[in-house]
């Protein structure tokens, strides 16, 4: 499984909706995802990836699309 449908899994577990949108459009803004389940994507970003999400990092912004969860994902070295 390539890194956006590994991505695209995590975000479809955590907010129980289908992902049909393109890559860079808004997950909070199409209501796929609200700023409630953020914290909930971050810990399963976190356990899928391999990774650590600093506090400082917790913004919305930044984790707002697909792409933008890989551009991420690629500043972490994963």
């Amino acid at each position: 499984m390539d890194r956006q449908a590994k991505i695209i899994e995590v975000i479809e577990a955590i907010s129980g909706k289908k992902v049909t949108i393109p890559a860079d459009e808004s997950l909070f803004e199409s209501g796929i995802l609200d700023s409630f389940a953020l914290a909930d994507l971050l810990t399963a970003l976190e356990t899928a990836f391999s990774v650590q999400i600093p506090d400082a990092d917790l913004s919305p912004r930044r984790f707002d699309s697909v792409t933008r969860i890989e551009k991420y994902l690629d500043s972490r070295g994963n």
